[in-house]
This record gives structure tokens, sequence and C-alpha cells, in this order.
């Protein structure tokens, strides 16, 4: 079962945390990106096309042997480049000049996932919203993408699902347009 957040509850979550912290910018870009917590954690200045509202993912981050190594994604579709909405380029904008002279090829968040999810733990005891994990916020983009009525294929590309049947095992959370195709079906008969 897909555990995910609706954009009320997001609402309810992100209003917990001080806005233009580094915790808040994290949420953001994982809720309006739907990017991969590997991704995030490899996030960079120089990632981010600002003129083109772009973010470009073409690593991830994981933790081995308490090292910090930065690899290539998972698969081939992760490399990819989504659009980004302004108030989120605005955001990434304004924590990047309250730490002026930030290094445009660091990595953004200098922490492990484990942190990320005791931050998340955190900010859901705070504002009382129901308990997912940290990869269940990008569940969270992807169902909030479909009810805003956008295609399977869409959302794999922007995702960066290795296949559209990654993106199909949401089907039950996008709307039946059976009643529509009837509908339409009757007016094509009809010759209307």
């Amino acid at each position: 079962k897909l555990e995910f957040w609706t954009k009320a509850e997001y609402d309810r979550f992100i209003a917990g945390i001080e806005p233009g912290s580094e915790d808040y910018l994290i949420f953001e870009i994982l809720f309006w990106t739907g990017i991969r917590e590997g991704e995030l954690l490899a996030l960079s200045l120089s990632d981010f096309d600002m003129s083109g509202n772009l973010l470009h993912i073409n690593k991830t981050y994981n933790r081995i042997r308490k090292r910090d190594v930065i690899d290539t994604p998972k698969t081939e579709n992760s490399v990819r480049t989504i659009d980004i909405p302004n108030f989120l380029k605005e955001e990434v904008q304004e924590y990047a000049k309250k730490h002026y002279g930030f290094p445009e090829d660091q990595r953004l968040f200098p922490i492990v996932a484990r942190t990320l999810q005791k931050r998340l733990k955190k900010y859901e005891a705070l504002t009382g919203v129901k308990p997912i994990r940290v990869h269940d916020i990008r569940h969270s983009h992807v169902s909030l993408l479909i009810e805003m009525g956008f295609s399977a294929l869409a959302i794999a590309d922007r995702v960066g699902h290795e296949s559209i049947d990654i993106t199909y095992r949401y089907a039950h959370l996008f709307p039946t347009r059976q009643a529509e195709m009837a509908d339409k079906l009757d007016m094509e008969r009809k010759g209307a």
C-alpha cells in the first residue's frame, strides 16, 4: 500500500517548520519535485538553473562504511531535468543568499538519510500529521500530480520512473474517466 500525504496534510506539516530554514527547504524540495532522498542529499547549488527554473538530477548520495559517496542515479531515467515552480526557485535563492559564499559544487544539505528521517518524525509529532517515511513524500508528489490531472507518462518522466509500469502502481489514484468516455461515445454515435 502506498502511503502519502494529501496537500492539506503537507500544508499542516510544513506550517510547523520555520520558513527559510534548512529543514523547510529540504521538505519543500522533496514535496514539490518528487525527487528521491539520495537525489536530494546529493544536490548542490550548481544543479539549479535559476534562469530557466530547472533542477538537474544527475547524481545520488549514499553513506557507505562511514563515508559519503556521490554516485550516478539508480537508472538511466533517473538522470533528468525537472522544471520547478517559481516559488521553489525563490526559496532556494533566499536560502543560498543566507549562506553567502556557499560553494556551488558542495552538497547543499550535508546530512545523512537517518538525520532526514529523524527530522521528518520530529515535525510529524509537532504538527500531528500521520507518520510516513521520507520516500512517501515522493508518493505524495505523484498523488498530487495525479489529482491535478497529469498523465502517467508525464509523471513518470518527471519523477524518473524506470518504466511507466511503476507509475501505474498508483492506478487506484487515477480518476476513472469511464463515465466521461461513455458520454463522449454517446455524442459521437449521435453525430454531435
